[in-house]
């Protein structure tokens, strides 16, 4: 067992690339050529870094703590590293990137994590119950409702567990579609396309429960369902997400986090 509690799961390595390292590039593939995008550190930088690297490089990068456009020296580890100012086109406020740009809907694409993740596309970052009944605290929510609530895309990048995916979250931190259909609109939130990307397959959702609609390389059918608290719905055709090719493996180990502040797997022992 691991030391935050989670059983250890076998995950195929994939052409030489870790499993999350699949994750980053697929996160990647996400962005779009001039895309506005809000990020904040961990493996949702390195997705975005990613991106500007190779196929939007008019990508856009804005940091929840008021960073506008920066050029990102490696390697961050938080949202006031100075690694994550260099180049920047203004030294900005949480004001002005959550109310000047991602509540006035000119952001496109969120990136976000969390404790758990429902069916609804609902994210919880606030508490989680232990097994006594007592609560763990959690960061809470930032910048993610705020995101979740007025981003017209929200990607989400977490590993695959069944306790991350409950049938329902146990607090809503950050909205997705809240009870279900219609509800979001209900609520005066605007339309959402989520997609879900994890260790072992992609999941996207518009105005609906979570679909599976691609399964990593390696992955199954049954790894998914016995590692999801409840029961997805899986597309008629499902894809295989394309493995990384080796020139995104080589930007991101030797360009984006050469240190493997990251990936501390890769790190020689």
């Amino acid at each position: 067992m691991s030391a935050d509690g989670a059983l250890p799961r076998e995950l195929p390595v994939v052409e030489g690339a870790l499993p999350r390292e699949l994750l980053v590039v697929e996160g990647a593939r996400q962005i779009r050529d001039g895309d506005l995008v809000i990020v904040g550190t961990g493996l949702p930088l390195l997705a975005a870094t990613l991106a500007q690297k190779t196929h939007a490089p008019e990508a856009k990068l804005v940091i929840e703590s008021g960073v506008m456009f920066p050029k990102v020296v490696p390697t961050p580890v938080s949202v006031v590293d100075p690694r994550l100012m260099h180049g920047a086109a203004r030294h900005g406020s949480l004001f002005e990137a959550l109310g000047g740009l991602v509540q006035r809907g000119l952001v496109r694409t969120g990136f976000l994590g969390g404790a758990q993740v429902d069916e609804y596309a609902n994210i919880n970052s606030t508490w989680v119950p232990r097994s006594d009944g007592s609560q763990v605290r959690l960061p809470g929510s930032g910048g993610a409702n705020d995101i979740a609530s007025h981003c017209a895309q929200v990607v989400i990048l977490t590993n695959h567990e069944k306790r991350r995916f409950p049938d329902r979250c146990d607090y809503i931190t950050s909205p997705g579609f809240l009870g279900g259909p219609g509800e979001r609109a209900k609520a005066g939130l605007g339309p959402l396309r989520v997609k879900v990307i994890t260790d072992l397959c992609v999941m996207e959702a518009e105005d609906s429960a979570l679909t599976v609609t691609a399964l990593m390389p390696g992955a199954t059918v049954d790894a998914v369902l016995e590692n999801t608290g409840f029961t997805p719905k899986f597309r008629d055709s499902l894809d295989t997400v394309v493995p990384p090719e080796p020139e995104e493996l080589r930007l991101l180990r030797e360009e984006i986090d050469p240190a493997c502040v990251y990936f501390p797997e890769r790190k020689p022992r």
